[in-house]
């Protein structure tokens, strides 16, 4: 699991990267790398995001991202093989791995 704290969504993320991270390792213990904000819809856009959406455009009227913890599975061979809405857990997400794993 990777971590991209993004701003686009109600002004959630005002706070400077580190404040950030500081905010998710004091409330969440967080184990997984956190890296600097970015934008993930627009102009601006992260080509990762670019190429995540563009892989998984999602089933909206738009490939963009509708809310902070969206989510998406690639597999060990760089392939996005799933998108996963705000509202699933992480937990969900993990009992898709041992499919691609096994």
């Amino acid at each position: 699991m990777l971590g991209f704290p993004c701003n686009q969504f109600g002004a959630q993320e005002p706070g400077s990267n580190e404040e950030i991270r500081s905010f998710v390792n004091e409330n969440f213990n967080i184990d997984f790398p956190m890296f600097d904000k970015i934008d993930v819809n627009g102009d601006d856009a992260a080509d990762l995001y670019k190429w995540l959406k563009d892989a998984q455009p999602g089933e909206g009227e738009t490939s963009d991202i509708t809310w902070n913890f969206e989510k998406f599975l690639v597999s060990s061979a760089g392939d996005v093989v799933a998108r996963f809405s705000p509202m699933v857990t992480p937990e969900e997400v993990a009992e898709k791995l041992p499919a691609l794993l096994g």
